[in-house]
């Protein structure tokens, strides 16, 4: 029972770093809230790695560039695009656009590992593009073809592209390491990768201007939005299995429209209705149609 109250706690908390997002992206630039977010996930990171294996592992040789390429996808360009884009669009939007990511990797997963595309999973991923372009189009997919995709969009789409490489890199590391190891180094790789970046934004010089809420929202994008929900959803993957604990990830789109109505006051459409239904019958469909779904949920 705790299991399961642990993981739709971790998708609410994934919900959550959407409308954290988009307060942060309103006071701090992209880079600067990218390493910042990824400096408070680092320490907690490496605490429990310390805690739980005694020590920081010395990692193989050979694993130092795929970490590097964990750290440089999954921390640097994600995040980056997460808060450039947040910057223009509403959290809700965002939110269901990335919830095409497990949706996106199983497809992905099928042309480079082979792995078998079921009928009930073609139609999984096929309504979950639907349900996308229904909630990206404001209901006219038509408009998509006529350049109404503004740069907010393609900035979260990016997103997308950054975490189907993250989790399809990371299926090469996570038989050699611990998720906890690769996650814990490819987050200290990202964020000495943004540290550049976010000085050439004037990062310390914006940094007294920060207010307590803009703080709070990049504590709880470091903290919850990434360690403790990293944390809880790979013990459900331990306790439950990863086909289904992957079906909570469901909840994260859901959980972010219902979170920025009542906490960013954004306006609930029909359109984004029935996007969230669509998108979340495809993650549904995709998730159950074969054996072994990715465990990449979000971030």
């Amino acid at each position: 029972m705790l299991t399961y109250i642990k993981l739709i706690l971790t998708a609410v908390f994934w919900g959550g770093t959407f409308i954290a997002g988009r307060v942060v992206a309103k006071d701090v630039l992209p880079f600067s809230a990218s390493f910042l977010r990824f400096a408070i996930a680092s320490v907690f990171l490496v605490l429990i790695t310390w805690r739980v294996e005694g020590k920081l592992p010395k990692i193989d040789r050979s694993l130092i560039v795929p970490i590097c390429l964990l750290g440089l996808t999954g921390v640097f360009a994600y995040n980056a695009f997460f808060f450039k884009g947040l910057q223009s669009i509403d959290a809700g939007r965002a939110a269901l656009i990335i919830a095409l990511n497990p949706v996106m990797i199983s497809f992905f997963s099928s042309i480079l590992f082979k792995e078998e595309l079921t009928p009930i999973k073609i139609i999984g991923i096929l309504l979950s593009v639907i349900g996308a372009m229904t909630v990206i189009s404001r209901g006219n997919p038509l408009h998509l073809f006529q350049g109404h995709l503004g740069w907010g969009e393609m900035n979260i789409f990016g997103c997308v592209l950054s975490w189907v490489s993250f989790s399809l890199i990371g299926k090469s590391v996570l038989g050699k390491i611990s998720p906890l190891v690769s996650i814990c180094y490819s987050s200290l790789a990202g964020t000495a990768a943004l540290m550049i970046p976010a000085l050439l934004e004037g990062l310390w010089s914006f940094l007294p201007s920060y207010s307590g809420i803009t703080w709070l929202g990049l504590f709880y994008l470091g903290f919850f939005g990434t360690v403790l929900g990293f944390v809880w959803y790979y013990e459900g993957i331990k306790k439950i299995g990863p086909t289904r604990a992957g079906l909570f990830i469901n909840v994260v789109p859901l959980s972010a429209v219902v979170l920025a109505f009542f906490l960013l006051n954004e306006p609930l459409t029909l359109s984004l209705l029935i996007g969230a239904v669509l998108v979340s019958t495809g993650i549904y469909l995709t998730h159950t149609g074969f054996g072994k779904p990715s465990t990449q949920g979000h971030h």
